[in-house]
């Protein structure tokens, strides 16, 4: 959906360039120019944006809810790491980028959603997902967020990247984390809390076509990841007036579980022994969430996550 809207935009901004306002292109893309570190320097939101009547029917479609486990205090900031990624990341979309979900539950904390710096090349619709409150998930914007003085900041990092979403078949309970440890060294040199994040329901919204790993469908998903950074699930769900076939998400709901903060000490320079230490807490924790609310969202009582 990120890529179609990206495509839309790109194909406005080649029609102005060929266009009689081809002047307009030059001028955006002088702005383009001087603007190009905003997305790593918390972004540019727009309250009236994230307050669009639309992104209202949006939650209501599924509908999506926040759960809430636990305070946040504003003292602090956080970095909270959302799983699983799904094919829409609708969840973290949803309540991170839209309305006063996330505001109501945890005043004063400002959501910082980050996503892939590739997106901000794209002319215009930078514009729309930095206004929605999305930054990028380089180093330097984490940084940027974590490192805000006076707390009241949490970054929302999607953990498992576009690879999980080649995982994202209905029931799927399996999650890209055993190798990713950035966001834990991130989370020590900057002495933010970690809170776990689980949203329930996420995998369900689409059906996948089978690619296992190994397939070559799987292996010619990879590779493209690996070269365009994004990854190209082959999905389908219901249409406008029919369930049998379309892009329209399935009427699933999705509950977002924000788990208890990992209280973490700043440590400028953490040991491999340390961040290794910190990420085992984690997926602890993150676990104990999941097991402690999977009844409550129609999980069976015998599965469980599956880290890989």
């Amino acid at each position: 959906f990120l890529s179609l809207a990206a495509e839309v935009c790109w194909g406005f901004f080649v029609l102005l360039i060929l266009g009689r306002l081809w002047f307009l292109a030059v001028l955006y893309l002088v702005w383009l120019y001087l603007d190009w570190e905003t997305p790593c320097t918390g972004g540019r939101r727009f309250q009236w944006v994230r307050n669009w009547t639309v992104w209202k029917y949006f939650r209501e479609y599924f509908p999506i809810q926040l759960v809430k486990t636990s305070d946040l205090s504003p003292k602090h900031n956080y970095l909270l790491g959302f799983h699983p990624h799904g094919v829409l990341v609708a969840g973290a979309f949803g309540n991170f980028c839209t309305g006063a979900t996330f505001h109501g539950l945890f005043p004063g904390l400002t959501p910082y959603l980050h996503i892939m710096p590739i997106w901000f090349g794209c002319p215009f619709f930078r514009e729309y997902i930095m206004s929605a409150g999305m930054v990028s998930a380089s180093k330097e914007s984490v940084s940027y967020v974590l490192s805000k003085a006076g707390g009241g900041h949490a970054s929302v990092i999607v953990i498992g990247g576009a690879e999980e979403s080649l995982n994202a078949h209905p029931g799927s309970l399996t999650l890209n984390i055993l190798q990713r440890k950035g966001f834990i060294k991130m989370a020590l040199k900057h002495g933010a809390h970690l809170v776990p994040v689980f949203s329930f329901g996420e995998n369900e919204l689409f059906k996948q076509v089978a690619n296992p790993k190994g397939s070559w469908l799987r292996n010619v998903q990879e590779k493209l990841q690996k070269i365009m950074g994004f990854a190209l699930p082959l999905f389908h769900a219901r249409g406008v007036f029919q369930y049998s076939f379309g892009l329209i998400p399935y009427r699933q709901p999705i509950h977002t579980v924000v788990g208890s903060p990992i209280p973490v000490k700043q440590n400028l320079n953490p040991s491999p022994e340390e961040v290794e230490q910190l990420h085992a807490l984690y997926l602890q924790h993150l676990r104990t969430l999941f097991e402690e609310h999977k009844s409550n969202y129609g999980i069976p009582e015998h599965k469980s996550l599956i880290f890989e």
